[in-house]
């Protein structure tokens, strides 16, 4: 049964690749999203939270998959 279970356990191991990947290309998205919705928004509303538009031009230029958080 040493057979199966290798097949087993390489299957399990090509799931998690294959969720792990599906995971952080949805992450980037969000973030390219995040940073387009950011982008959008007037100097009031960035005022409102905190940022300036210099903060926001920052932002924006990060490539997608440069994520603060490192989800």
């Amino acid at each position: 049964m040493k057979g199966q279970n290798e097949v087993v356990t390489a299957e399990k191991n090509s799931i998690h690749v294959v969720s792990d990947l599906l995971h952080k290309l949805t992450r980037w998205y969000e973030l390219h999203r995040e940073r387009e919705l950011l982008a959008g928004m007037s100097d009031e509303a960035l005022k409102d939270i905190g940022l300036s538009r210099a903060d926001v031009e920052h932002e924006v230029v990060r490539p997608f998959w440069d994520d603060p958080m490192h989800k």
